[in-house]
């Protein structure tokens, strides 16, 4: 297929080894396996690091300055780097508000100080400032002050602003309770307050639930005169119906939305083609990129990333060299996300030169490689049987003083995918005693199938037991997923025994679960 995104694209393939020749910056090197490098630089397979400090037990060295380089910088504040128009004066008077709780000044005292100055503005911004913080329960301290001051009006955006906040959050129940407050208030729903609603509940941990429940809100909605679903319902439900790959659902919504008044946007374009391309559907993805065009959308970043990991993830690399040649001329610029696509459907696909290129490319444009790149670095050098440039990828990461549980995962990946099981028993062991990492139930998951698909029985009762020493209640799922694995393994009685004793507690852990009773 030969199309044009956005400058045109011609039919032949872009081939990432033989672009421009690069030229990075000195603190941050790349070569290939193949490439020679600088004798004043210590080597490592994807990247290189100035020679001034020799760590121990690794092969390569670094710099204080190197490693700062590779990180990402800090943004100095949340406030500020909001893309949406910001007022100054209220930004700054939010930050004051911030930086004058403490103990000694719990939040309420600090706004009474203020009272004077802070009206709905502020507290919008307290809302977004104390949401990221994840201290939602002061969010709802702050709710309350507002109603006992004289220039409080209830409306439906300081609901819709909660409910949203709420539902980030996890507090599903809590977001109910809002819905249930503005009702009370007065306030008559409208379709904001529907969006954040649903928004809400698809944030809960069971997602297929979830789902189900944010339609039955689409449904009533359309019964609703001042709720009727306008295009960001549509956009939210398609997004979320393509996250649970229900494609049918998905083009039931995409369907409905066409034969209303209702114009698709960009959003919506999307969200249909994520999709089809995370189920594998790349004509219809083809064709909705197609029916886009034609509505005269303009593709943006996104746009351009989903092609390019449905394209990656179907191996179809020259056509996702296309799309990433088209990227490059168009206004759009790459995100760290594109490259970490490439990165990984590349090494998915033992094309470990390229994959390597692609984090050369990313470095010689002034990114600065996330956690999340190097990961996938250790990915894939764990798919073409790199082992030692993985752990040595791990080890740096290390270094850098970011700790992850997604990082110790996927080093326990590659370990497990050349069946090196004994190497990740040993890494898991010394990580749990020495608290290195985070460890949580999905590091556990990943053990556990990996341990019974090589009927690794002793490996699985040892993890069992460190599971209920750490008190790790996995749900019925967990083990489910892994069970699959059994049917051509057999498990012994007592192992199989101590399996369902969890799933018993599970269920047990589940309906003991308790939503502690808020005082407001």
């Amino acid at each position: 297929m030969s199309f044009n995104l956005s400058t045109g694209l011609s039919s032949s393939s872009l081939q990432l080894s033989s672009s421009l020749p690069l030229n990075l910056p000195h603190k941050f090197t790349i070569f290939s396996s193949s490439s020679s490098p600088n004798p004043n630089f210590t080597t490592h397979p994807c990247f290189l690091l100035p020679n001034k400090k020799t760590l121990p037990n690794f092969n390569y060295t670094c710099s204080i300055t190197s490693i700062s380089a590779s990180l990402p910088k800090r943004k100095s504040s949340s406030l500020s780097s909001s893309s949406s128009p910001r007022n100054p004066e209220a930004e700054e008077l939010v930050r004051l508000i911030l930086r004058n709780i403490n103990d000694k000044r719990p939040l309420l005292t600090t706004l009474n100080k203020y009272v004077k100055l802070v009206r709905t503005e502020h507290c919008f911004l307290l809302f977004e400032e104390l949401g990221k913080m994840d201290k939602w329960l002061q969010c709802l301290e702050v709710f309350r002050w507002m109603q006992k001051q004289r220039w409080y009006i209830a409306d439906n955006g300081i609901y819709s602003k909660l409910i949203s906040v709420m539902g980030k959050k996890g507090q599903t129940r809590m977001a109910m309770w809002l819905f249930s407050e503005m009702r009370n208030s007065g306030c008559r729903p409208d379709t904001s307050v529907y969006n954040a609603l649903i928004t809400a509940h698809l944030h809960s941990r069971d997602k297929v639930k979830a789902l189900d429940k944010a339609m039955g809100y689409f449904e009533k909605m359309k019964g609703m005169d001042r709720c009727k679903p306008n295009v960001v319902t549509y956009n939210i439900l398609l997004r979320a119906s393509a996250q649970a790959r229900k494609i049918e659902q998905v083009e039931a919504l995409f369907k409905d939305l066409n034969e209303s008044i209702i114009t698709a946007d960009i959003f919506t374009f999307n969200g249909v083609m994520d999709a089809y391309g995370k189920n594998g559907m790349i004509r219809e993805m083809e064709a909705v990129l197609s029916r886009m065009k034609s509505n005269q959308i303009r593709p943006d970043i996104i746009t351009f990333n989903l092609l390019i990991d449905s394209y990656g993830r179907m191996q179809e690399f020259e056509k996702m060299e296309q799309v990433f040649k088209s990227l490059m001329r168009s206004k759009e610029k790459p995100t760290l996300a594109t490259f970490n696509s490439m990165i990984t459907n590349y090494g998915k696909a033992r094309l470990r030169e390229k994959a390597e290129f692609a984090f050369k490319k990313l470095n010689e444009m002034g990114y600065k490689p996330s956690i999340i790149t190097y990961e996938c670095l250790i990915l894939m050098y764990g798919h073409c049987d790199s082992v030692s440039n993985a752990r040595e990828t791990f080890h740096y990461i290390i270094e850098l003083g970011e700790l992850k549980v997604s990082t110790l995962n996927a080093m326990l990946e590659v370990y497990c995918l050349n069946r090196l099981l004994v190497d990740a028993d040993m890494l898991f062991e010394s990580t749990r005693e020495n608290r290195t990492f985070p460890i949580n139930s999905s590091t556990y998951k990943l053990l556990y199938k990996a341990y019974t698909k090589a009927d690794m029985k002793d490996l699985v009762k040892k993890l069992l037991s460190h599971m209920d020493k750490d008190g790790i209640v996995p749900n019925k799922r967990f083990f489910l997923d892994a069970l699959g694995t059994f049917k051509s393994s057999p498990v012994r009685p007592k192992a199989a025994d101590k399996t369902n004793s969890f799933i018993a507690k599970a269920d047990a852990a589940r309906e003991k679960i308790e939503f502690g009773s808020l005082i407001i």
